[in-house]
C-alpha cells in the first residue's frame, strides 16, 4: 500500500511519510530479484483476468452459431464473467487482508481454472454462461489480490509506481490481445479453445505462487459487510441487466421497469447501510477526495469505451465485413501495440511526474479514436481503421498506470487489497456497461446496417475520452484545494482513528 497521502492528478506524488505508514505490512523485505519474480507470478494471473475479459468478443460468432445463442445471449456470455467479478471484487480484496493474500490469491486461480474447463465442455448456452459466472468469482480473487501483493512487496514509493506501470502493461496488453488471440484460436481450433488455453497458464501461475510468492496480511483487516455486498451485486446486477434486456424486451416492458426499480432501491439501500457501518463494504467517505473519486470515474470511462470499441469491432468486421476470426482479431493489433508500448511509458511518467500528463494523454488519444470511427464511411479502407484502433489502443496504454496509482494512493497503508479491490470493480463496471450498451446499440441491425448502428457507440468512445483529459484538470485542481496533510497512523478517510 502507499505511504504517502493522496495527492493530486498533477505533479509527483508527496513524500512525507511517517514511521508506521513506512512500515512493511507483514513479512522480510525481499530482494530486488525477489521483488521482480512477485511482480512476474502476479503480472501472469492478472494477464488471465484481462484476457477473460475480451476474448471472447471475438469468438461470439462461432459461439452464437455452434450454441444458438442470439446477440442478447452472446451479451450474456461476456457480462457473466464482468458482473460475478464487479460484484465481488471488494469483498475478496478484504478477505485477502483478512485470511492471506496468498492463500486467497491460489485459491481464486484454481476456482478460475476449474470454471474454464466447464466452459470449454459447455453443451449448452445456460451452462456456459453459468461457467463464466464462475469464472467472475474466482477471477474477483486474482485482480485486487495480485495488485496489494505488488504493493506490499514494493516499500519504495517510486519503484511502487513503476512496478503498478508494468502490472497496469500487463492487463492492458492482456485486455487489447484478447481479440487477437481469440481470433487465432476460433479459427485453428473452434470457440471451445479460447477457454481450454487458460489450463496451462493457471497451472504454471500457482506453481510459481508455491515457491515465489510471499503470504501477507493487513495489520488490521476489516470486518466483512454482507448486506453491502449483497447490495451491491444486486445494484450492478440491475443496472447491467436493464441495459441488455431494454432493447429486446422494450425499454418500458414489466421487467426492465422492475430492474429499474431495484436498481434505485438497492443503490440508495447501499448507501444507507454504507454510511452507518463502522466498516463498511465501500467507505463513502473516501469519494469526498476528489483524486480517488476521479480515479474511479476515470475506470469506469476507459474500459467502457474499450468494450464499446472491441464488441463493435468484433460483430462490424466479421457481420457487415465478412472476415474472418482471425483478420478480425488481427485488425485489433494496433490497439494491443499501442497498449504494450504506452502503458510501461506511462508509468515512468507516473513514478517521475504524477499521473496528470498520462491521464491527459490517454483521454485525447481515445477521444480521437472515437472520432475517426464516427466520420468514417461504412466501406472505409483498412488502413484508416487500423490508425483509429491504434488511437484507442494509445489511449487505453496511458490511462491504467495514473488511474491505479492515485486510486491506491488515495487510501490508508492498510487497505491494499481494498485499493485495488475498488479500481477494479470500477473497470469491470466499465466493461460490462459498455458491452450492454454496445450490444443494445447493434442489437437489431442488419449486417448491412451495422456501421450506422454503431455511430452512436463510437459517439460514447469518444465522450469517454473527452470525461478522462477533463479529470486530468479538474480533479487535479480540486486536490489541491482539499489535499489532506500526510497520512499518519491514526488518519483514516471516515475521520475515525
Amino acid at each position: 500500500m502507499t505511504t504517502h497521502s493522496p495527492g493530486p492528478l498533477n505533479g509527483p506524488p508527496p513524500r512525507a511519510v511517517t514511521a508506521a505508514a513506512a512500515a512493511p505490512a507483514a513479512g522480510p523485505a525481499l530482494s530486488r530479484r525477489g521483488r521482480r519474480t512477485v511482480l512476474a507470478v502476479c503480472c501472469l494471473s492478472m494477464f488471465l483476468v484481462g484476457l477473460d475479459t475480451t476474448i471472447v468478443n471475438v469468438g461470439l460468432p462461432a459461439i452464437g452459431a455452434g450454441l444458438g445463442m442470439d446477440t442478447r445471449g452472446l451479451e450474456w456470455t461476456v457480462d457473466a464473467y464482468t458482473l460475478v467479478l464487479a460484484s465481488l471484487l471488494i469483498s475478496a480484496g478484504a478477505l485477502a487482508d483478512r485470511f492471506g493474500r496468498r492463500r486467497v490469491f491460489r485459491l481464486g486461480l484454481t476456482l478460475f481454472g476449474t470454471a474454464s474447463l466447464l466452459c470449454a465442455a459447455a453443451p449448452s448456452a445456460g451452462l456456459l454462461v453459468a461457467g463464466r459466472a464462475v469464472q467472475g468469482v474466482g477471477a474477483s480473487m486474482l485482480s485486487p489480490v495480485a495488485l496489494a501483493i505488488v504493493v506490499n512487496a514494493m516499500p519504495d514509493p517510486r519503484e511502487r509506481a513503476q512496478a503498478i506501470g508494468v502490472w497496469a502493461s500487463v492487463f492492458g496488453l492482456s485486455m487489447a490481445a484478447g481479440p487477437v488471440t481469440g481470433g487465432a484460436l476460433v479459427e485453428a481450433l473452434g470457440w471451445r479453445s479460447v477457454f481450454w488455453v487458460n489450463a496451462p497458464v493457471v497451472a504454471v501461475a500457482l506453481l510459481l505462487s508455491v515457491f515465489f510468492v510471499p503470504e501477507s496480511r493487513a495489520p488490521r483487516a476489516r470486518r466483512p459487510d454482507l448486506p453491502g455486498q449483497v447490495l451491491l451485486a444486486l445494484l450492478v446486477g440491475a443496472v447491467v441487466g436493464a441495459l441488455i434486456e431494454g432493447p429486446h424486451l422494450g425499454w418500458a416492458s414489466p421487467v426492465v421497469l422492475g430492474l429499474y426499480g431495484l436498481a434505485a432501491v438497492s443503490g440508495a439501500a447501499f448507501v444507507r447501510v454504507a454510511s452507518r457501518r463502522p466498516e463498511p463494504l465501500v467507505d463513502l467517505a473516501l469519494f469526498r477526495r476528489p483524486a480517488f473519486a476521479g480515479a474511479v470515474v476515470g475506470a469506469v470511462a476507459v474500459f467502457t469505451a474499450l468494450s464499446v470499441a472491441l464488441l463493435l469491432t468484433t460483430l462490424y468486421l466479421q457481420e457487415a465485413r465478412g472476415w474472418t476470426p482471425t483478420a478480425a482479431g488481427a485488425a485489433t493489433l494496433p490497439m494491443a501495440l499501442g497498449a504494450t508500448v504506452c502503458a510501461p511509458l506511462s508509468g515512468r511518467l507516473t513514478g517521475r511526474r504524477g499521473p496528470r500528463l498520462p491521464l491527459a494523454l490517454a483521454g485525447a488519444f481515445i477521444a480521437a479514436g472515437g472520432l475517426v470511427l464516427l466520420v468514417l464511411p461504412a466501406d472505409t479502407g483498412v488502413p484508416a481503421l487500423l490508425v483509429a484502433y491504434g488511437l484507442i489502443g494509445t489511449g487505453f496504454g496511458f490511462a491504467n498506470a495514473p488511474i491505479t496509482n492515485t486510486a491506491v494512493s488515495g487510501l490508508p497503508p492498510d487497505r491494499a487489497g481494498v485499493a485495488g479491490a475498488i479500481t477494479s470493480t470500477a473497470r469491470q463496471l466499465g466493461s460490462a456497461v459498455g458491452i450492454a450498451v454496445a450490444g443494445g446499440l447493434v442489437a437489431s441491425a442488419a449486417p448491412a446496417g451495422l456501421a450506422s448502428a454503431s455511430r452512436p457507440g463510437w459517439a460514447l468512445v469518444s465522450a469517454c475520452g473527452a470525461l478522462l483529459s477533463a479529470l486530468a484538470h479538474t480533479t487535479a485542481r480540486r486536490a489541491r484545494a482539499t489535499r489532506p496533510a500526510a497520512v499518519t497512523g491514526g488518519d483514516h478517510p471516515n475521520g475515525r482513528a
